[in-house]
């Protein structure tokens, strides 16, 4: 029998000897009873039930003993629904491993014609109208049971300030609402039917509302509606769905697609009218005669209304049922072709998603009077004179930063009085985004958004939405400042809720400053400083993951294969810009006491220097006692990068930061914050509702600086 390593190899796109087809996995699952069997007619038998079906692959299911099957690599293949055969079709077989009961068998289909095409998927049209099929390796949402009543009502709020729509769902059909008003002294919500003379039915209802990516599920009893509108109590429990990875929009108009069927290239070139996007999603609105089905790979060629190009490749995710004139939309999974294409396109989707926004290369003198207007500079107990030194750096990398959206992302909210707010990432780990450098001007500028928060949530979603679109995201991570309310309201208290799932950390770090001309005068004695060995890098590893949580040593790059930050590093250095690390041990009598990790980042990378940074880890009981020592090494190895001083980034009581020559601000109380890159939708969800509406209950005076490191 033939491995599963086999078939996969066989079916995959590109794979050698074949054209750009859908995988093994293409097409539709089939279930329930009856449906279409798998007929092969040269040997006369039934093999058994289709149980995924697409114009170019179908697997069967049979329950034969594994000797009884075909032996042939070349099948003649009918399918039958119902009575009626449509075939024969040209196969070539692929088995899975067999067991005692019999096995699957998954059949290529070759020679395709068009009208073959059209049958197929005409009979899944079919069994999906009669729920009998479901697209292949579609994403079961994300769901939780809230029932926490001051978490229901902040929700609740957001949504009602934001005008979101809603579905009251009924036997048979949906009918359109909206959540109009939260009375949060009666406990009561107020809404109005979207659809002139539908009827709100009888309780209890079922309705369904959007907030920034989830659709929020809920049921209540309420006293018959009057009219248009309805009021019902708040419920006791909502139900969260998240519906995809990346926020989805409209498209711009005059946005168009063109592509050629990789199957049928008789069909001819194709154009296409967008309907919506995301980062990693376009929705095409297509005709029947396109043929287009989920699991196909379409390379497409999109233009916008200004005649801008870029290339995409992408795989059909789901085709929706004709409407009255006869179209479907078919949603695309999609990626860049080129590190071109990439930043195209990554730009062109920010702008769209998030269009009050802009990046700064044209708007760093305003950036740098946002960040003196707002108390930025203050952070820390710096002033704005400390800062000087480093704008020029930061202005040249800034030009650049459009450049390398793969690297660095800059976001600002322009007004008539320059930039309103700002927040900027980088990619500091080979999995992980740094956000870092959050401002916002006091006042209200002409232009202001209608809904509080809005410009914060603009450049929030923008910047973490850049961040989404690199495929290696796995962790986001700031320091940020916890003593900031907007700051604890949104980062911390979103950690605090959820670090108990093991995807997010929040941990005290003191951000300590060094200066490379002061050190701490005192003698190293006997111990010996060097570069780690190999050895020495694996202990250090081994120290970091025992005492450590996992998302820290993944986020930071510190698991083995990644300890020497070779991944990211040679990213920056490949765009000319400097990113490294060195690990340094401090030994005495050739045994190991503690380790020093020191990173290095390109100038103006960050304005307090955190991409400059060390980190010290005891190797052996006796590690502290080296801590001095090798803090004095770091103040050389950074002077020999023509750096003046750098960041101690202290993990533990700092007994000897006054031996070393260490400060900080000790009012200030920074934190590391980590999530996982599956919790920024949920992040972006709770930053919605704490920056739109919380509940009265817990408003307090809010001091007006919102601020990250």
């Amino acid at each position: 029998m033939h491995a599963i390593t086999e078939r996969l190899t066989a079916f995959a796109p590109g794979a050698p000897g074949t054209v750009s087809v859908p995988g093994p996995y293409s097409g539709y699952s089939l279930h329930g009873p009856g449906g279409i069997q798998v007929v092969l007619p040269e040997q006369g038998t039934v093999l058994g039930r289709a149980t995924l079906l697409s114009p170019t692959a179908v697997w069967a299911q049979s329950g034969r003993l594994p000797g009884s099957l075909p032996r042939e690599r070349t099948l003649r293949v009918c399918l039958d629904s119902g009575g009626t055969t449509f075939g024969p079709f040209t196969g070539e077989a692929r088995w899975s491993d067999a067991g005692s009961r019999g096995g699957a068998l998954g059949i290529q289909l070759v020679d395709v014609t068009t009208e073959q095409g059209r049958q197929i998927l005409s009979l899944l049209e079919d069994a999906l109208r009669r729920g009998s099929a479901e697209p292949e390796a579609s994403p079961l949402p994300v769901q939780e049971e809230i029932s926490s009543a001051e978490r229901i009502e902040s929700i609740l709020t957001a949504i009602s300030a934001m005008s979101n729509k809603g579905v009251l769902r009924r036997p048979g059909r949906t009918v359109r609402v909206a959540l109009e008003r939260l009375d949060a002294e009666r406990g009561l919500l107020h809404w109005r039917c979207l659809e002139p003379g539908a009827d709100w039915g009888e309780s209890p209802y079922e309705l369904e509302v959007v907030g920034y990516n989830t659709a929020y599920r809920m049921r209540v009893v309420a006293p018959s509606a009057e009219g248009d509108s309805l009021v019902t109590p708040l419920p006791e429990r909502l139900w969260r769905v998240r519906h995809r990875w990346h926020r989805r929009i409209a498209a711009p108009a005059g946005l168009r697609a063109r592509f050629d069927h990789p199957v049928w290239k008789e069909l001819g070139r194709r154009e296409r009218e967008v309907a919506d996007l995301s980062f990693s999603g376009l929705g095409l609105r297509v005709e029947p005669e396109d043929l287009v089905f989920p699991g196909l790979f379409l390379p497409l060629e999109v233009e916008t209304a200004s005649g801008e190009s870029f290339f995409l490749s992408g795989e059909v995710r789901h085709v929706s049922f004709a409407r009255e004139d006869g179209r479907r939309l078919c949603g695309l999974e999609v990626r860049p072709r080129t590190e071109r294409d990439a930043a195209l396109w990554m730009r062109f989707v920010s702008q769209s998603l998030c269009p009050s926004t802009r990046t700064s290369e044209t708007l760093l003198g305003p950036l740098w009077d946002l960040y003196a207007d707002s108390g930025y500079f203050n952070l820390a107990g710096r002033s704005a004179e400390h800062f000087e030194a480093l704008r020029r750096d930061f202005t040249q990398l800034g030009q650049r930063a459009a450049e390398l959206p793969q690297l660095l992302c800059q976001t600002v909210w322009p007004s008539e009085r320059g930039v309103e707010a700002s927040l900027s990432s980088l990619k500091a780990y080979r999995h992980s985004w740094m956000l870092h450098q959050l401002g916002r001007r006091p006042g209200k500028p002409a232009n202001a958004p209608q809904v509080p928060g809005q410009i914060l949530r603009d450049i929030y979603q923008r910047t973490l939405e850049h961040a989404q679109g690199d495929p290696e995201l796995r962790w986001m991570l700031t320091y940020c400042e916890s003593t900031v309310p907007f700051v604890y309201r949104t980062h911390v208290r979103f950690a605090q809720r959820t670090q108990d799932s093991g995807q997010s950390l929040l941990m005290p770090v003191r951000m300590m400053d060094v200066e490379c001309n002061e050190p701490s005068g005192l003698s190293t004695g006997d111990l010996d400083i060097g570069p780690a060995s190999i050895g020495e890098k694996y202990l250090l590893a081994g120290e970091i993951a025992r005492t450590r949580p996992a998302c820290y040593v993944e986020a930071l790059d510190f698991t083995r294969e990644r300890l020497e930050l070779w991944g990211v590093s040679r990213a920056w250095q490949a765009s000319g810009l400097e990113r490294e690390r060195r690990i340094l041990v401090a030994r005495r009598q050739g045994l190991p006491l503690a380790a020093l990790v020191l990173e290095l980042g390109h100038p103006g990378a960050n304005l307090f220097r955190l991409l400059d940074s060390a980190r010290l880890f005891p190797l052996s009981p006796q590690g502290r006692h080296a801590y001095v020592a090798l803090l004095d090494e770091a103040r050389r190895w950074f002077a020999s990068r023509g750096r003046s001083a750098f960041v101690y980034l202290c993990e533990d009581d700092g007994a000897y930061a006054k031996a070393a020559r260490l400060h900080d601000d000790p009012s200030a109380q920074p934190c590391l914050w980590i999530i996982s890159a599956a919790q920024v939708p949920d992040f972006l969800e709770h930053l919605n509702e704490q920056s739109v509406g919380r509940p009265r209950s817990n408003r307090h005076p809010d001091s007006h600086p919102h601020h990250e490191h």
